[in-house]
Formats: structure tokens, sequence, C-alpha cells
């Protein structure tokens, strides 16, 4: 008699959230593969292909590269607006005494790998790059954190996913305010009044989501010619949704749960395919040990922990915040290595930062390398700090 293959267990690893993160990590060892092939000038000359329509009044006839970082990226970062908001509103940003330590913990995880950035950058070609080192990857960490399970406090994951809702945050606020080009007022006057529109849907309590979306993509279209990086749009428009405290799912939550799956099962990958097809040459390798990969490198690897364990434990013995329930400082190194995780973040910041494409493409190439040491050394660290009691 023959035996049936029982595909339980693959649906069940397809729709768990480690799911997105393996998919991501498949997208960059196939991206890295086909960019060190003859393949590589094809795919280039796809993402250099132009796609769209322009006249007189309207222009979008842009790169296909140039949709997948300003188009599909905005939607990524309407699903980052989201789950912000809802964290502000009824997670763990809801409250000062549940919001103080990862809030503080988030901005010195940011300050420090900027300033070791600045330190060994300042006054080159490449200083504008003291971004990268500040993102974090919320996916990536939160994926490797749960592959320990119960060998780490419940407490700790979600102290990570909201010190990284915050890191997102400050992420976006370093965008806006110092990678977007000259303000044209008039389309960011136009902008504003979408956004009026929207609160408008908001106060008249219209609960259908996709509705917001309507004005949301002419937003988008303003935001990205008034000089603001387009990507924005997504996170105003999400602050837009109605949400409650209570069980009750609200707009913002249907739309959130509309947007998870297509955000890490389709937009993320793409975006990795498409930014990660490095093509390894001698100067990029040696790229590593200049001050642009050591700033990136050594912000992620070390300015991470170093900005949360510090800021973390002047809080705790001050009394400001405690630290998450049955984690000690040995998980905090741990959580704070997960945090140097920057991958889609960093790069998206890495493609903003430099004109020149050498130093764009040693950027992705340190990210690569630093995130994936900081991964493994964050899950061994966790993984050695013993399993939990809960």
């Amino acid at each position: 008699m023959r035996s049936k293959i029982n595909l339980l267990i693959f649906k069940d690893f397809v729709r768990s959230s480690n799911f997105g993160g393996f998919l991501l990590f498949l997208c960059v060892i196939a991206s890295l593969i086909v960019a060190n092939t003859p393949l590589a000038v094809p795919l280039q000359n796809i993402l250099d292909g132009k796609l769209g329509f322009e006249n007189s009044s309207i222009h979008l006839n842009y790169s296909l590269s140039m949709w997948i970082n300003d188009g599909l990226m905005a939607i990524f970062f309407l699903l980052v607006g989201l789950e912000i908001k809802r964290e502000i509103v009824e997670g763990e940003l809801s409250s000062p005494k549940k919001a103080i330590l990862p809030i503080i913990a988030a901005v010195g995880g940011a300050v420090v790998p900027a300033l070791i950035y600045i330190g060994l950058n300042s006054g080159s070609e490449t200083a504008g790059g003291w971004g990268i080192p500040m993102a974090t990857d919320i996916a990536f960490a939160l994926a490797v954190i749960s592959l320990l399970d119960k060998r780490v406090p419940s407490s700790l994951k979600i102290f990570l996913a909201a010190l990284a809702i915050v890191d997102d945050l400050i992420a976006i606020l370093v965008i806006a305010i110092f990678y977007s080009s000259g303000i044209n007022y008039g389309y960011l006057g136009l902008a504003g009044v979408g956004m009026a529109i929207l609160i408008a849907m908001n106060r008249f309590n219209v609960k259908n989501p996709y509705l917001y979306l309507i004005p949301g993509v002419f937003i988008w279209y303003f935001i990205h010619h008034s000089g603001i990086h387009a990507t924005i749009a997504g996170v105003l428009v999400a602050m837009t949704l109605p949400t409650n405290s209570t069980d009750e799912t609200s707009t913002l939550e249907r739309l959130e749960h509309a947007l998870v799956r297509p955000v890490n099962l389709l937009i993320i990958p793409i975006f990795a395919f498409a930014n990660t097809n490095i093509t390894f040459q001698k100067e990029m390798i040696e790229g590593l040990a200049s001050p642009l990969g050591l700033g990136i490198s050594l912000g992620l690897i070390f300015g991470k922990p170093i900005g949360i364990v510090a800021t973390s434990f002047i809080c705790s013995r001050f009394g400001i915040g405690q630290l998450p329930e049955k984690s000690g400082m040995a998980h905090m190194v741990g959580l704070g290595m997960l945090a140097g995780i920057g991958f889609t973040m960093s790069i998206f910041i890495s493609i903003l930062s430099f004109g020149n494409p050498i130093f764009i493409e040693e950027a992705k190439l340190s990210v690569l390398v630093t995130s994936t040491v900081a991964g493994l050394l964050g899950f061994v660290i966790l993984k050695l700090s013993g399993r939990s009691k809960n």
C-alpha cells in the first residue's frame, strides 16, 4: 500500500511567521547567485527598464527598480505605520510605563551606531551614510528569536517587537528629515489636502479600510514629487485609519491583517531580490575594512547592543523602567545583537545615502555580512542564556 506524503508540517510552516524570513533568505541567496553569473546583466537591464507613462501633467514613467523602492516599499511602510499606531493605541507603547524602556533603548540603539559611523567617516565622501547602522529589520530579528521558542522569556520577544517598532519610527523620521531632496511646497500642499480628506474620513468613522487607499494613492504621487521620499506617504496614510483599544476588530487592524502576508511573502522578498544583486569585486571585499564598511559593521554589531544594553541598564538601575520579566542582562545583550540585523531598512537607507554606485554596493555588502553575523551571535547568546521558566 502506497503511503501518502503528509503535507501538514509544510502547510503549517508556510502559514507560520518564520516562513517570511525563510523566503527572504532564499531571495537574497538567489539574487547573489544571479548577480555573479552571466544573468547579472539581463537582470540589471530588467530592473533599469522603464514602466509607466507621462505627459505634460503627469509623470509616472520610472524604472522597475524605482517602482519597487518607491512604490512597493510605500506599502511596506504603510504596514509599518499601521503597526506603530496600533502599538501606541493599544499595545506595548500605549502607556508611559510600558513604553518608556523600549523607547529609550531604541533611541540608544540608534544614536550609538550613528556616532560610531560618524566617528569613522566624518569629513569623507561616505559621511552621509550615518543612518545605515541605525536601523533594525523587525522581520528578521523576530524570526530569529522565534526559533528559540521557550529558551527565551516571552516578555523578551514582546520587548524586541516594541523596540523594533520604535526603531522603525526613528528610521522613518531620519529618512523624512535627512534623506529627502529639495521641497516642492505646491505638491506638498496637495498632499496636505489628501491628508485632510483622510482625517475627515476618520472623523466621520468611515470603516472600509480600502477607501482610505484611494486618497492614499494621490498622496503617494504628490509626496513623491514634493521632494520628500515617497515611502513616507505610507506612514502618513496609516496614521489616519481609525482604531480602538477594545477587542472589536478595528478598521486599522483589518487593513493590517490584509497586508501582513502580501508584504512579508511578496513585497519584502521582491525588494531583497532587486537590491541584493551584488556582483562581488575585489574592491568591494576590501571595502568591508574601509571607513564605510567598518562604520556599518561596528555600528550594527557593537553600537546596537551597547546602546540598547547601556540605556536599559541605566533605566532599570534608576527605576525609570523595568527589564522584561524573567530576563537578565545576558538576554539584553543577545536582544541587542539581534537588533543589529539591519537588512531591509539598512539597505533601503544605503540606496538613499549615496550617489556613487560603488558606495551603495559596498554598503549593501557590509549590511548583508554584518546582519548575518549579528543574527548568528544573537541566536547563540540567547540560546546560551538558558531555557526560560515561563
